[in-house]
């Protein structure tokens, strides 16, 4: 309680500065460059002060900046640091005075700046109690929530996740859920009498079937037939009538060896999947080891749907905890589990041929150490891991959706204020920015992807043990191939890198042509195995944070990894069905069964 008395006295005495600065603009020219210059300074001893409160805290993962101070509500020094490293000491941008000029001639200082910044940081990190109400208002920051500028960085997760239930379930009466070309919210648009054809066109639409909305781009710009096959995977796992005598199952727990990494893990069950399609079973996952901690709550801990939506339907998985209690569903093969099958069978199942052989002509968009890749023998793995876990991450849930807020608000969040700042022409938080939304914003663009600074590279940097499995190469292979792609893109600047070797972040100073973004959480220090680092680090962060960097890698503009990582494998395969074939992806050594 002292810490938040604390805070709320800072907040209150930023705003009373920013009015004063407001007020100064009146006085004579001689007095504002006085004034200016005293500001500068006291500004500067501010923010210094406020240096030690950077962090913030959300699912275990505690998140900073190094040119941002947040002050926290419930900061913590322990935990995974969220830091945005922008260039080096040539090229610091590290905000004490903005000085982006307004058509005006103002501009936005830094005390408008931190404002905004940490309004925001409130919204990333408000949480519910539970009768509803706040724990930690906007108000406490002198604003009421609806005079703080939009974030272009943040997702509201409650509402997205509401939208993508609705895609997740069947219309009543219908084959399909709502999947048509009206995207987003559009389909809640209030139509008039006279619109009214238009929900007959609508209908028409959905009962012959449109495709997933979890697909982005053409079909050029994904592997071959992705939108049938995700829609075809989609109707597998949720049939009509789960009670259905002829419906028959494959329950599975995810993989938990020791050693196990999540990229093995998904790649595990992405097998199972394949053989539950084969034997015209439904896949129900069980126990996931990873979600078993206190940031996933209730029926979600322990359990795939703390990060993403469920691989079936409630019906389905309520059908299977009957069954299982009858020995007849048994002796006949109504119910099957992972026992049934041996490693090899589920580690190089069969590709799925109900939809021939796409993969023997895959987009060649691969090129490892300086080759072009237009086949390799396992080309089929490649194409159903890429639609497998394509359709076990479709949806994220509000938890991981809350995890990238968090990420992208400390990487990115002071350069979104900055853009903010900068429209409203220095005019906030004096006028108050607070209007009704209009339908456009409402049903159209409230669909768009959130805001990051592009274009955006992501770089993961597999070393450690990895090097019994594979060929390891330096950080600076992987630059090397990041220059050649800032060659043919000259705008490219950023990177978003992910490693577990500590060395590879210290290596990032000696390029300070370069923006580098990253997740500071403890990394290894000379060679340990995997299981030992994920062990030090806690289930809850070993986790996280790893998840955090592959839907960064997903989202980024360009990758760069190791196909002989099963991680990078993965990453790579979201991208191909993500509608990033055509960005391409460099490769510093190919995978081991190639």
């Amino acid at each position: 309680m002292k810490m938040m008395e604390k805070e709320d006295q800072k907040l209150i005495e930023r705003v009373v500065s920013l009015k004063a600065l407001q007020m100064s603009s009146s006085f004579p020219c001689q007095i504002c460059v006085v004034g200016f210059l005293c500001g500068v300074c006291l500004t500067s001893l501010f923010l210094a002060a406020l240096t030690s409160f950077g962090t913030f805290e959300f699912g275990g993962i505690s998140f900073s900046s190094i040119s941002t101070a947040i002050s926290p509500w419930n900061s913590s020094s322990r935990g995974t640091n969220m830091v945005a490293i922008q260039g080096g000491a040539s090229r610091s941008r590290t905000v004490e005075k903005v000085t982006t000029l307004h058509s005006s001639g103002r501009c936005c200082d830094a005390e408008q700046l931190e404002l905004l910044h940490s309004a925001w940081s409130v919204l990333v990190n408000e949480s519910m109690d539970e009768n509803g109400e706040e724990t930690v208002p906007v108000r406490n920051f002198g604003q009421s929530r609806s005079s703080v500028p939009k974030a272009p960085h943040l997702v509201n997760c409650k509402l997205k996740v509401l939208a993508n239930e609705r895609l997740d379930k069947r219309v009543a009466g219908e084959r399909f859920p709502p999947w048509s070309i009206w995207r987003g919210s559009l389909d809640l648009t209030p139509l008039s009498p006279v619109d009214e054809q238009l929900k007959d066109y609508r209908h028409r639409d959905i009962s012959e079937g449109a495709y997933p909305p979890w697909i982005l781009g053409s079909d050029e710009d994904n592997y071959p037939l992705t939108r049938k096959v995700q829609k075809d995977i989609w109707l597998h796992q949720h049939p009509e009538n789960c009670n259905d005598p002829d419906v028959k199952f494959l329950v599975a727990d995810w993989e938990r060896p020791p050693g196990f990494g999540i990229g093995a893990q998904i790649a595990g069950m992405c097998g199972l999947l394949a053989i539950a399609i084969n034997e015209n079973r439904v896949l129900i996952t069980s126990y996931y080891n990873r979600a078993d901690h206190d940031g996933c709550k209730g029926s979600s801990r322990s359990s795939w749907s703390c990060y993403f939506f469920p691989e079936t339907s409630q019906e389905c998985r309520d059908r299977v905890f009957e069954l299982m209690q009858q020995k007849e569903a048994w002796e006949k093969g109504t119910i099957r589990t992972k026992d049934n099958y041996t490693s090899k069978e589920i580690w190089t199942s069969r590709t799925p041929r109900k939809w021939g052989s796409p993969w023997s002509y895959l987009q060649p968009t691969t090129e490892i150490n300086g080759s072009f890749v237009a086949f390799h023998r396992k080309m089929d793995r490649r194409w159903w891991r890429a639609q497998a876990v394509r359709y076990l991450m479709r949806f994220q849930t509000e938890y991981t959706c809350q995890l990238m807020n968090a990420a992208r608000h400390a990487a990115f969040g002071k350069e979104a204020a900055k853009m903010v700042l900068a429209g409203l022409d220095g005019e906030w938080p004096k006028a108050n920015s607070g209007q009704p939304i209009s339908e456009i914003e409402k049903y159209v663009w409230s669909d768009h992807k959130p805001w990051i600074p592009r274009p955006l590279l992501s770089m993961h940097v597999r070393m450690g043990d990895k090097a019994c499995e594979m060929k390891v190469v330096g950080f600076k292979e992987y630059m090397n191939l990041a220059g050649r792609i800032r060659k043919r893109f000259p705008d490219l600047h950023s990177i978003w890198i992910s490693t577990e070797m500590q060395e590879v972040i210290d290596r990032t100073k000696s390029y300070p042509r370069w923006d580098f973004y990253f997740t500071e959480v403890k990394r290894q220090v000379g060679n340990m195995t995997m299981a030992v680092y994920e062990a030090s680090l806690g289930r809850k962060t070993s986790t996280n944070y790893p998840l955090v960097n592959f839907l960064m890698a997903t989202e980024s503009d360009f990758f760069i990894g190791a196909l002989g990582s099963t991680w990078c494998f993965l990453i790579d395969g979201m991208r191909n069905t993500g509608g990033k074939v055509m960005a391409g992806y460099l490769s510093v050594n190919k995978d081991r069964f190639w």
